[in-house]
């Protein structure tokens, strides 16, 4: 809950102004009863039409104003928790962009989206009905009950005894409520998950049939969530017809006793019809404290998951020149005995008791300009390198460096600034091809064209009607596999990067046009250090080294010809890829 009072303490003057007037609302609507009584017992008697209009004039008049009053406190209520949930959203988007790779897998894609959607809604929903109820209810019941016990308090009794057993069933239950709601948040988790997955996979889901088989999944997900919910709803609603049960009872008992005391002459009938109002509202005020227990167990629940990702203490930090490692060697990149766990900071091993490793001695050195192929088998830690490389992930032994100095020792923005990246399965945003190539940096139509140029993309950017104008679908759905690959080739290239890598980024491109872009890549762009993982040999073979990976480990360093002389399983791809097996 220390999230939520935080957040709402930037909008203090908005949220004291609006309980302010939400006071002066409830104090408005204490006087109606009053003045009914006045009107039935008083005035009424006196038989001069005139001044019964005059206070029925009154009692309208203070039901609009309080009606009035109970508007705009609602609509301050609302405005300021729709900022507060815009900065709880902006705050989590803005951590969640900074997570290291770690900190993103411990969380996890579907619990991140839940959190930033379901948790934050609910953060809101508590923040307008703190706003609104936490004045109105406390002046309702305190108020209520003050003025019956000066009206009556024989009848004000009744209140006395069954208010404070409403508000102890409400305390009783709520306790419950906190972690049964956050079940049903990590079963939303879930739920968002497998929803996920199945609209990423959709084509292969078809494809394979297998339609029924994830209906299924995702209902057992649903089913398992609904019933988390259902059970958590169903705990925290006990007090609801219990509470009615005792309303029923309080009023009967309000006017069997009333009319037995106006019988006998001890308080006149509009009091009866005072109290019965004011009984109702005290009433509703107890019940709106089991409404706003649900909203804080529920609200509560949401906070402390989304604190969770805000107060998480990241382990990559800045380390300062005292601290970093210093290179043993020359080279603009360089890899010194790294190996590398994304498992580390879990402490996760594997079955045989030692931590599971997917980088072993990993060593290599590369001067500015120069150009490194990676090749290997899926799963032998191609990408690693590059995920160490930028940081994403920290090294569990050796050292990183670019430039002569420790990645640890950059700021992530100095460091990443210096790359141009494709990745596998890199993302094609919903924008016009420009805005995809540009992608918010400060580039003239002349660097994104030099781009196109050397993407080899031209040509089919130039075959469309609106050429760079023309609009991507979401995730690129409406180009070809290989026209998504050099849009993205175009992105990396546009800003003539220091350090330019390549994950694998040509595989839909046929030979001919890889071989295109291979050659624009070393002509246009001489003073990026390249870094190209392929499958293909012919994409890498030119390359000034080639490291060739097996099982996380470095089985071949060299030339094109020293590999094929000196590494047999290098020689075996190449072979395999040429015809020349067998």
């Amino acid at each position: 809950m220390k999230l939520i009072f935080h957040s709402m303490r930037v909008y203090a003057a908005r949220i004291a102004q609006s309980m302010f007037i939400k006071l002066l609302g409830a104090v408005t609507e204490l006087l109606i009863p009053f003045i009914l009584e006045h009107l039935i017992d008083e005035v009424v008697p006196l038989g001069r039409m005139d001044k019964v209009l005059l206070w029925g004039m009154l009692m309208v008049f203070t039901a609009l104003i309080t009606r009035q009053l109970n508007v705009w406190a609602n609509r301050i209520a609302i405005d300021n928790a729709h900022n507060v949930s815009y900065d709880v959203r902006q705050a989590l988007f803005a951590k969640t962009a900074n997570l290291s790779g770690a900190e993103f897998d411990k969380f996890g894609l579907p619990s991140l989206i839940s959190r930033m959607t379901s948790d934050s809604y609910n953060v809101q929903t508590c923040v307008q009905s703190l706003q609104t109820m936490c004045i109105r209810v406390p002046i309702l019941m305190v108020g209520g009950i003050a003025v019956t016990m000066a009206m009556d308090p024989v009848l004000s009794g009744i209140l006395c005894i069954i208010v404070p057993v409403l508000i102890l069933v409400v305390l009783s239950v709520s306790r419950y409520g906190i972690p049964l709601y956050r079940k049903v948040q990590e079963r939303l988790d879930d739920v968002v998950r497998i929803m996920r997955e199945d609209i990423t996979g959709i084509r292969v889901v078809k494809a394979l049939s297998k339609t029924e088989y994830e209906k299924n999944r995702f209902a057992g997900a649903n089913r398992a969530m609904t019933r988390s919910d259902i059970l958590a709803s169903s705990i925290m609603a006990v007090p609801g017809p219990f509470m009615q049960m005792c309303l029923n009872i309080g009023l009967t008992l309000v006017v069997w006793v009333g009319a037995i005391r106006v019988n006998e002459g001890l308080v006149k009938p509009g009091v009866i019809l005072a109290f019965l109002t004011y009984f109702n509202m005290v009433m509703q005020g107890v019940m709106g404290i089991n409404r706003i227990f649900m909203l804080l167990s529920k609200a509560s629940a949401s906070a402390n998951r989304i604190a969770q990702v805000l107060d998480s203490q990241s382990s990559q930090r800045v380390l300062p020149a005292a601290e970093a490692l210093q290179p043993s060697g020359e080279g603009f990149i360089r890899f010194e005995h790294v190996d590398f766990s994304y498992h580390a900071d879990a402490g996760q091993t594997a079955a045989g008791g030692q931590r599971e490793q997917c980088l072993y001695d990993i060593s290599f050195s590369l001067n500015r300009g120069e150009s490194l192929g990676i090749i290997g088998p899926t799963g032998c830690g191609k990408t690693t390198i590059i995920n160490l490389l930028m940081r994403f992930y920290d090294a569990t032994g050796g050292g990183v460096f670019v430039d002569g100095r420790d990645v640890r020792s950059y700021q992530k923005d100095q460091l990443r600034r210096k790359f141009g990246v494709v990745f596998q399965n890199d993302m094609v945003f919903y924008n016009t091809l420009r805005e995809n190539i540009r992608f918010g940096r400060d580039l003239d139509d002349a660097a994104l064209l030099r781009a196109v140029e050397d993407a080899v993309a031209r040509e089919y950017i130039d075959s469309l009607e609106e050429g760079l104008d023309y609009q991507a679908d979401i995730k690129g759905a409406n180009l070809s596999g290989g026209q998504k690959q050099r849009l993205l080739i175009s992105r990396a290239l546009a800003a003539d990067p220091e350090i330019l890598v390549l994950d694998d980024s040509s595989s839909a491109l046929d030979y001919k046009t890889d071989a295109a872009l291979r050659r624009a890549i070393f002509e246009h762009h001489k003073n990026s250090t390249t870094i190209m993982i392929a499958q293909r040999v012919s994409s890498i073979q030119n390359m000034t080294r080639i490291l060739v990976m097996e099982e996380g480990r470095c089985i071949g360093y060299g030339t094109h010809q020293q590999l094929l002389e000196t590494c047999p399983a290098y020689l075996e791809i190449y072979r395999a890829q040429m015809g020349e097996l067998g």
